[in-house]
């Protein structure tokens, strides 16, 4: 009786000793899922491991306390997938993870250096973020991370970008670094690379054939650096890479250059006409009226004109052209015209109205006269005072309705009728 109530006794004893670890019992200060195997203990101010953590975790996330050094700690957890160490005060990425590991995050702490024995046996780690901490070399050795598809390095302090990356990854953020320089064939075998983030950073050129290899590229931001626009000898290779390529550029470089040098436009117009036309000299100086421009109204002269309608123009540097001469439009014609009409010809304001031609009333032997009551030409301010006079005089002085000049003839005949009459008297 005694023997069996000693074997009971150290049953339960066994029992009471192992049955714990087998069952897996969640540490108090964690919270567990998935048959105590997913294990979140963030937030807790660890700065040891819990105890009562059972070997055969597939999740364990320990952001958020104060761990200072997690080295040889968790290579017991053989089956851990995802491992999130962030926002701790880490200074090197843990030794000897287990090798199982997929999804590592070791965001916001102090690490300054990614050794390449930190991922050198990592041939199933998928997700690698070592973000927002103070890394300065990221040394990866060739033909390792196999498996790798997702690579953070932002917000660190790296004046290089890393050499020897996994040739299957397909995303790499490289931003908010102190990147300068691209090492000849760093990026050649990264044939599967889809997004590429080099956004705030130091660049100022890209090296000739750097981004060549990357055929997949789907997404490349290359917005607040220091592009040396002016360089002309090193600069034009990004230019032209960014015009030709089909993946999405996120801020062009040198978008806001002026390389485009602009054409200066003729002075005056080359196509010959034999209608008279004034035409404005800069494309920039043609305004387009509201309403359509009326024909001209051309008094005969010794020669018949047939004029086309003219457009609303402001010419600001050069004289008006006659397409047909080639020639400035003269104050005075360059030799005597005879029965000449007079005439006024106002260039309006595009803001005004149209331009229009007025005859004047009475016909004179005087010759043309020009007057340009806005947008006037520089040329055209130096008109002889006499001119201007005439030309007020013309406007000012209104001709009298139904006036009659009489003729020689007419005196005569009045005065043989009065002659008559005294005749007659006498």
């Amino acid at each position: 009786m005694e023997y069996q109530i000693l074997n009971t006794s150290t049953c339960l004893l066994v029992l009471l000793v192992f049955i714990p670890t087998g069952l897996g019992i969640c540490p108090s200060s964690c919270k567990c899922s998935g048959n105590d195997r997913n294990v979140d203990c963030s937030g807790r101010n660890l700065t040891i491991l819990p105890q009562g953590l059972q070997d055969n975790l597939t999740y364990l996330n320990l952001s958020f306390n104060q761990f200072i050094d997690l080295d040889h700690q968790l290579t017991r957890f053989t089956n851990l997938r995802t491992l999130d160490i962030s926002n701790n005060w880490l200074k090197n990425v843990p030794a000897h993870l287990p090798k199982s590991l997929w999804e590592l995050y070791a965001t916001n702490n102090n690490i300054k250096a990614l050794q390449k024995l930190d991922t050198a046996y990592q041939w199933n780690l998928r997700v690698l973020d070592v973000s927002r901490n103070m890394v300065e070399r990221a040394v990866l050795i060739n033909n390792t991370l196999s498996s790798l598809k997702f690579l953070n390095l932002s917000s660190n302090k790296l004046w290089t970008v890393p050499t020897n990356m996994p040739y299957n990854i397909e995303m790499v953020d490289l931003s908010n670094n102190f990147l300068s320089q691209i090492l000849p064939g760093t990026l050649v075998r990264l044939q599967h690379l889809t997004s590429l983030y080099l956004h705030n950073n130091k660049f100022s050129y890209i090296p000739d054939k750097a981004f060549d290899q990357l055929s997949q590229l789907q997404v490349v931001t290359l917005y607040n650096n220091p592009w040396s626009c002016s360089d002309n000898q090193n600069i034009p290779y990004v230019l032209q890479w960014v015009q030709g390529t089909t993946a999405r550029v996120i801020g062009a470089p040198c978008a806001d250059w002026p390389w485009a040098s602009t054409t200066p436009a003729p002075e005056g117009p080359t196509a010959l006409d034999s209608s008279p036309m004034i035409k404005g000299t800069k494309a920039g100086d043609r305004v387009t009226s509201a309403t359509p421009p009326e024909p001209t109204k051309v008094t005969k002269t010794h020669k018949q004109f047939k004029a086309k309608e003219v457009t609303p123009l402001v010419t600001q540097s050069h004289p008006a052209l006659f397409p047909s001469t080639h020639r400035p439009l003269l104050r005075f014609p360059d030799g005597p015209q005879e029965a000449a009409a007079t005439r006024t010809i106002l260039i309006q304001d595009s803001t005004k109205g149209n331009s229009s031609l007025t005859p004047a009333m009475g016909s004179s032997t005087t010759p043309m006269t020009l007057s340009i009551t806005s947008g006037m030409p520089t040329n055209y301010s130096k008109m002889p005072q006499s001119t201007t006079a005439t030309l007020r005089k013309e406007e000012l002085t209104p001709s009298a309705p139904n006036a009659r000049v009489p003729s020689r003839a007419s005196t005569w005949q009045v005065g043989l009728v009065y002659l008559a009459v005294l005749h007659a008297l006498a």
